[in-house]
This record gives structure tokens, sequence and C-alpha cells, in this order.
């Protein structure tokens, strides 16, 4: 038996925004980022549509990028004590995903992080609250999924938190939003999404139900991610419904080891972050090629080529193409192709290599690994993140 779960409401279009004024209860608190949202005016307007909602609104502001332990703490003591109905999370996927664990500690005070910690062992929500996401950026698509991720800057790790519980009531895909991101964010976001969509094609839990959103997904980034980081606003409107259907996907299909080894480099070095948009864009080129050793990956890598109008004649041919696309949008985006080069060469050589061994066992562990669509191991990860971190051809 398989399960597919999404929203039960999402509104899409220019000006669902509004929806919001139709939510039903007493108190709400707004989950919110650095201010890009209250800059363009859109927090405003939500707070504004839920007072005429007669809603209580009481506003939890600024959530930094890559959500911490932290945070997360100190915006569920702020609920415990306003004690909403609904929580309303606006922004990129760092407010959202911040919102998501915050409910969790709202409603069961009691419960650990290292509880949640484990996939799918979440207590059963919406016994305090209901949740509406909001997103203002096209990538994460945590408006629709079961997961969040949050960074321990202690340990230098971040956790993919999943469960099917944490999957919003309300989804708000508003394009007017995601029409503020700047050309980066652009970048990054839309390379996420799409490995979002490849990962949950190959995935060992991929079915008839996420297969079609894959596919579609795929073919709709790779025709509108170019044009949307060039400033064309049609474009960049039909990459938020993109990046929504690829979260739909790999919901309920899961993911792969391009997000494993994403989660587990983000915060692991002294030199900065690495984005995780851009470390998934890096990654996806080198992690196709491994994956491709096993006969069913390859098959429905030459499957997703075909679908995007790439040329070859058997698997491994359309594989190469795909790979070849993949490291061309890259170029085209303005992302490095391998992490020695990113921001500048800001990730030490030799921390990277000091700290390899260990990150690649974490990488391993991640959740995102199980339902990778090829077994890997600490040794074999240890050579693949060293391939990411050279740009060294992958050939094991």
């Amino acid at each position: 038996m398989a399960r597919f779960t999404l929203p039960r409401d999402l509104y899409h279009g220019k000006g669902s925004l509004e929806e919001i004024k139709n939510l039903k209860g007493k108190k709400a608190i707004v989950v919110v980022g650095g201010g890009s949202m209250k800059r363009f005016g859109f927090l405003d307007r939500v707070e504004a549509y839920l007072k005429e909602a007669g809603l209580e609104v009481k506003l939890f502001e600024g959530v930094e990028p890559d959500p911490s332990v932290e945070t997360v703490m100190k915006g569920a003591q702020m609920m415990r004590e306003f004690e909403p109905d609904w929580i309303v999370a606006i922004g990129g996927g760092s407010p959202i995903d911040a919102a998501k664990a915050m409910w969790a500690f709202y409603e069961y005070p009691d419960t650990t992080f290292e509880d949640l910690c484990i996939p799918f062992n979440f207590p059963t929500l919406r016994t305090k609250a209901q949740f509406c996401a909001i997103p203002s950026t096209s990538g994460t698509a945590t408006e629709v999924t079961a997961f969040s991720v949050i960074t321990d800057y202690h340990k230098g790790i971040k956790y993919p938190l999943a469960d099917f519980n944490i999957t919003p009531d309300v989804a708000i895909v508003d394009p007017d939003l995601a029409e503020t991101m700047p050309k980066k964010l652009t970048a990054h976001t839309g390379m996420d999404a799409i490995t979002h969509a490849m990962e949950a094609y190959v995935s060992t839990l991929h079915c008839d139900y996420t297969d079609p959103l894959a596919l579609h997904a795929i073919k709709m980034i790779h025709n509108d991610l170019i044009d949307s980081y060039n400033g064309d606003m049609a474009a960049r409107d039909r990459m938020h419904n993109a990046q929504c259907l690829a979260g739909m996907a790999f919901s309920n299909a899961l993911l792969g080891i391009v997000h494993s080894m994403a989660h587990k480099t983000g915060a692991a070095y002294s030199g900065g972050h690495i984005v995780h948009g851009c470390a998934n864009a890096m990654y996806l080129p080198k992690v196709i090629k491994f994956n491709a050793k096993d006969a069913e990956a390859a098959k429905r890598y030459g499957e997703i080529a075909r679908f995007i109008g790439l040329d070859g004649n058997t698997d491994e041919e359309l594989v190469d193409a795909l790979i070849a696309e993949i490291r061309s949008m890259n170029k085209e985006l303005d992302i490095p192709t391998c992490i020695k080069e990113y921001e500048g060469g800001i990730i030490d050589e030799a921390e990277f290599n000091d700290k390899l061994a260990a990150v690649a066992e974490l990488a391993v562990g991640d959740a995102c690994t199980g339902s990778n669509p090829r077994a890997i191991t600490p040794a074999e990860m240890e050579k693949l993140l060293t391939c990411c971190y050279y740009d060294k051809e992958v050939d094991f």
C-alpha cells in the first residue's frame, strides 16, 4: 500500500492571496521571514485579510534563511502564549519550514527535537491549530509537502523533518508574490524545483500518481526557468505552478541523494553556507551519472530526456544528454559547476577533505537516501562528494 497526501485546499492564480479572508477561526499567528514580504506589502495584506475574517492576529517576524532550532523554539513559545487556531506562514521555504516545526512544539510542548528527527514520527497535529502556507519563492514547494528542513548550527547539520502530519491544510500559490524574487534566488529555487521533480521520478517510491506530476513539472521548468531568471514575468508565474507540481510529486515519492548531500554539506563548513538550491544544481549532474549505473534509473532518466525533447538512441546517450542539459542550464543561471568554485572558493579545500568522511556518513544516513534508486556506501559517498568538490567525472 502507498499513500498520496496533499493539502485539502490549494488556491492558485494571481490574486488568490485574498482567499485568506475566508479562513474561519479566532486567532492567527503569522510567521514570516526577513522583510521582503513586509517591504512589498504582502504582510500588511495578509494581516488585513485575517482581521477582515474576524481573527485576532499576532506576528512572528525575522525567521532567518535556513531556520534554526532556536528560532523554532521561540516561535513555539509565542504560539503557546497566544494560542492561535490558525498558523499562517508566508515567504520562502524558511518561514514555512520553521512554522511547521513550531506547530509540533506548540501542540506538544514536551516532545523533543530528536523525536521529530525520526522520519514519520510526529504526533497527531491539529489538536490546537490548522496551517496555511503562502510561498513567495518558486522552489521548495513546502506549501504542499510533508517536509521541513531545520538547521542545528551548533552541530553544523541540517535536519529534514518528514511526516504527513505537517502537510499544510491550505496552500495559496499566488504568483504575484514570486514576481518579487531577485535573479539569484530565482535561479537557485528553480533548480531546487527541477531536482525535486527528477528525484521524485526516479525514486524507488515513485508511482502512477507522482510520475505525471514530476514529468510535467520538469517540462515546465525546463521551458520557463531561464526566461523567468531573465525577467519574463509570465514565465515567472508559470514557474510558481511548476515548483508546486514538483512538490506534490516529491512529497509522496520522496527524494534521493542529491538532497542527502545538500542537507549535510549546507551548514558543514566554516567558510559559509552552501545555499540549498545551488547545492542541488551542482550535485544533480554527478548524481544522475552515479544513479544511471542502475538500469532502471537509467531508463527513467532517459524518459525524462525524451519528454523534454533531448536526442539519443540509447538510455546511455539520453542520460548524457540530460546531464549536459542540466550543466547548460546551470551555466545560463550563473551557477558554479562545483563546490570549489562556489562563491569564489569560500569552502576551504583542506576543511572539505578533513570533514569528508564525517559528512559522507551523515549523508548516507540522511532521510532522503533510502528512496534513491541506487544504494550507496559511505566510501562511495566520499568519492561522489569529492567529484562534486572538484568537478571530477563520476566513473564508479
